[in-house]
């Protein structure tokens, strides 16, 4: 029994020599360790100061609800329409999840965001200059000739484009939230709203061209047919596509609208600063403690 409790006295008295010793090394090695904390200190601070501002503008958005035109006077002619390949309903509402998909794809930024853009805003932006509300550029393009060292491929500029662009949908709301990052707050601001319109204009013009389509179609089918029964379901189908293009026309907002527009925001979203600095401190004080018990281990073998 009283060998068993020697042994166990033995081993605190060592875990109180070894821990006596670990923090008599690093008491040792403080000046290191002050070197060290303090240098990162220094060089996560002027890391944090070398980056610029980056600016968040954020629009909230609901869906446009489905236009539909009366069905009850339609009933009996599903068959045709089908026939000829016309959908009966006008559903611009139902356009909002193709939507969403369409504004992140290559071909809607091709077609849609690339023309209505400065580029070196996009790919060569540094920081902006709020005094003068402009954009400093780096060394990839010259503002004196406006020539590019090497002109950006659409490829890589829509994923650059796609890497500030942020698109989220509440699940039971429907509500979605589109948010650009930029360098200028103004350019932020002024890209939310882009994406916004161009969605909204580029759907509005693809129903439109099919409601005229479908209206051509009918009108020749009208002239061809000397049936009274299917010249009245012909016109009771032109009379919907009228009734369709005369919503597409007349609504702003075709597949969105806003419920919060974009604003130019006043303070920036990132970096924050001060946790560059906290963190960069905490990594040269374990590093300097790290180095400093490293040392001691090779200096007692």
């Amino acid at each position: 029994m009283n060998n068993s409790t020697d042994l166990n006295n033995n081993d605190k008295l060592g875990d109180e020599m070894d821990i006596k010793s670990l923090f008599k090394t690093i008491l040792n090695g403080k000046r290191l360790i002050i070197v060290s904390t303090g240098l990162f200190a220094i060089i996560a601070l002027i890391y944090s100061l070398s980056l610029s501002n980056i600016y968040q503008s954020t629009a909230l958005l609901s869906p446009v609800g489905e236009q539909s035109s009366s069905s009850s006077s339609l009933d009996n002619i599903g068959g045709l329409a089908s026939l000829a390949g016309i959908s009966i309903s006008s559903q611009s509402g139902g356009n909002s999840g193709k939507a969403i998909t369409k504004i992140t794809t290559l071909s809607f930024f091709k077609e849609n965001i690339l023309p209505n853009i400065f580029l070196p805003d996009l790919m060569a932006a540094s920081t902006w200059d709020e005094e003068s509300n402009s954009v400093i550029y780096n060394d990839s393009y010259s503002v004196q000739t406006g020539k590019w060292n090497k002109i950006p491929h659409p490829q890589k500029s829509h994923q650059v484009f796609l890497d500030n662009l942020k698109i989220s949908q509440d699940d039971k709301t429907k509500f979605l939230t589109i948010s650009y990052k930029h360098q200028s707050p103004h350019i932020a601001k002024e890209w939310v709203d882009l994406v916004v319109n161009q969605i909204n204009d580029s759907f509005r013009a693809k129903d439109k061209l099919e409601a005229q389509a479908a209206m051509n179609f009918l009108n020749t089918q009208m002239a061809l047919t000397s049936y009274t029964e299917i010249k009245q379901v012909v016109a009771q189908l032109l009379k919907q596509k009228m009734q369709q293009l005369t919503l597409i026309e007349a609504n702003e907002f075709y597949v969105f609208s806003y419920l919060d527009q974009p604003a130019v925001p006043k303070e920036k979203i990132e970096p924050t600063r001060s946790s560059i600095c906290i963190l960069g401190t905490i990594f040269g004080f374990m590093l300097g403690v790290l180095i400093v018990l490293v040392r001691g281990y090779f200096k007692e073998d």
